[in-house]
């Protein structure tokens, strides 16, 4: 079954370019030109990705990125202009997965998407990561066939980018990774450019452990390197 994904955008030749292209690419396509209108498909047909532009009309985007947020899990793809650069650090901090700058190529914004998709597993898809499925500190459980997290014996709820970040820790618990690596293995592509999306996410991160138990924040910046969990 081909991957739903939602396109929200006010510019006519934007979401035509885009329908086009990925419809293409033999992906169902679902469009929005504001922001309530998003959020009412999002929330009716359940798409498996969302391509959100900020400048949106009604809701604008980082206010849409919230509101998913609240109640979602589903990969968002947010579309800036060059000259965002706040709005588009706000919304990585709000928890979307990757920006693309317009204006994009649209090879680049199709090998996002399906690095993005990778990541979402099969119904009987099984991770070959067994090793990770304890980790004592701070009493931290992950599960990886579940895709289930435990702090404190609590259900801690993550963005699919979030587990698949911290089951790369745990895997690699003790050793610095570089965000280029964090990129290639948790995004799933070669990054060029700005590396910002890695720091906040892991700022997500760590935010969401503390707030289930201070002690579960293990994982440490290693300046002008990248990041490691501690043993």
């Amino acid at each position: 079954m081909s991957a739903k994904i939602l396109v929200v955008d006010d510019e006519p030749s934007v979401t035509e370019l885009l329908t086009y292209n990925l419809r293409k690419a033999n992906y169902e396509v679902l469009t929005a030109a504001d922001g309530r209108e998003a959020l009412n498909l999002a929330r009716q047909a359940q798409p498996d990705l969302v391509l959100l532009d900020l400048m949106l009309p009604e809701v604008d985007g980082l206010e849409v990125c919230r509101e998913l947020r609240k109640t979602s899990q589903v990969p968002i793809i947010m579309l800036t202009a060059r000259g965002e650069e706040i709005d588009r650090v706000v919304g990585l901090e709000l928890g979307a997965d990757d920006y693309v700058s317009k204006p994009f190529s649209v090879r680049e914004l199709l090998a996002r998407i399906k690095a993005v998709l990778r990541r979402i597993p099969l119904p009987d898809e099984k991770t070959a990561t067994p090793d990770a499925c304890l980790y004592g500190q701070g009493g931290l459980k992950l599960d990886p066939e579940t895709r289930q997290v435990m702090v404190a014996q609590t259900l801690l709820p993550l963005t699919r980018l979030e587990f698949d970040l911290l089951n790369l820790f745990l895997t690699n618990a003790g050793r610095v990774l570089t965000r280029e690596r964090l990129l290639e293995q948790a995004w799933g592509y070669d990054f060029v450019g700005d590396t910002r999306a890695v720091d906040s996410a892991i700022k997500r991160l760590r935010a969401r452990l503390r707030a289930a138990n201070p002690e579960s924040d293990c994982i440490e910046a290693v300046r002008g390197v990248g990041y490691r969990l501690l043993k």
